[in-house]
């Protein structure tokens, strides 16, 4: 039985709960970027978050900006957006199974990163978890298939700005409360974002109205659950999770784009699966004391 008060359990729930919500909002951003430049989808996606969150705190706004950490905050901001905006300008050129596995190598580098910079403990067990969910990606991606081309780069560079965001985010804890990182996150990006649009501008045509405003809705929730699973749980346990983002990334690709999975998507999704299903395991295990 899982250890209900575990708090690596309750990270890796959270962190499920992220990807799930960020492989949605993914795909609807690949819908609009088929139609906008993915600079002005990006754009949608930090402006509606300052709507959303401005919504939810505006009496407490004030309380939220203030803050001792503003430099990690906005640090944490630009790479947030960064990762955000890579891999939004990858979705013209790849395909969304295709770019997120490649962007999921950042799970080894939050591990490795954790490690160096955070002091966490990197354990055999751990490692071999992430390592083996690396190999269900590249199962699933299969090097040399024509998936890296230039445009492989964009997602890659998104891991980057990822793992930064993620390890920043972890060494912060619980210092603010998630709304200050929210909202600094939101008006950061859609700060960078508008100096942006003059060059990139394309009238909003009114069918895609409701789903422009949905991107920055969804990308909140999104972060909300994010920045929850690495103030509660460690970096190098959670870590492994984002591979779920994978499968959730090839349904949707299906789903939306008949981008149809084959053989060895369905393998590799097979050792991606299990290998979470490991390090949740061992986790709990471990915090009942059990192992």
């Amino acid at each position: 039985m899982f250890a209900p008060a575990s708090r690596q359990a309750q990270a890796i729930l959270y962190m499920l709960l992220a990807v799930s919500v960020f492989s949605f909002m993914d795909a609807v951003a690949k819908t609009m970027a088929q139609h906008y430049h993915p600079m002005q989808v990006v754009w949608s996606r930090y402006t509606g978050q300052v709507v959303v969150v401005l919504c939810l705190i505006a009496p407490k706004l004030l309380q939220y900006l203030r803050t001792a950490h503003l430099g990690s905050h906005l640090i944490r901001s630009v790479c947030q957006f960064g990762a955000t905006a890579f891999f939004f300008l990858a979705m013209p050129y790849i395909g969304l199974a295709e770019a997120t596995a490649i962007a999921d190598i950042n799970p080894v580098l939050i591990t490795l990163g954790a490690a160096v910079f955070l002091g966490e403990k990197l354990g055999p067990r751990r490692l071999a978890g992430v390592l083996a969910a690396l190999i269900g990606a590249l199962i699933i991606i299969r090097p040399g298939s024509g998936v890296f081309g230039w445009a492989a780069l964009l997602p890659l560079a998104c891991a980057v700005c990822y793992t930064a965001n993620a390890l920043i985010t972890r060494k912060m804890g619980a210092k603010d409360p998630v709304w200050t990182a929210l909202i600094y996150a939101a008006l950061t990006g859609s700060v960078i974002t508008t100096a942006t649009l003059p060059t990139v501008w394309t009238p909003v045509a009114s069918e895609h109205l409701l789903v422009f405003l949905s991107i920055g809705l969804i990308g909140s929730v999104g972060q909300l659950f994010m920045i929850r699973a690495f103030i509660t749980g460690e970096a190098a346990v959670i870590a492994p999770f984002a591979y779920v983002g994978l499968l959730c990334a090839t349904f949707w690709g299906w789903l939306f784009f008949g981008e149809m999975p084959d053989l060895w998507t369905g393998v590799g999704a097979l050792v991606i699966v299990v290998s979470g299903i490991y390090v949740w395991h061992r986790e709990t295990r471990s915090a009942q004391g059990r192992d």
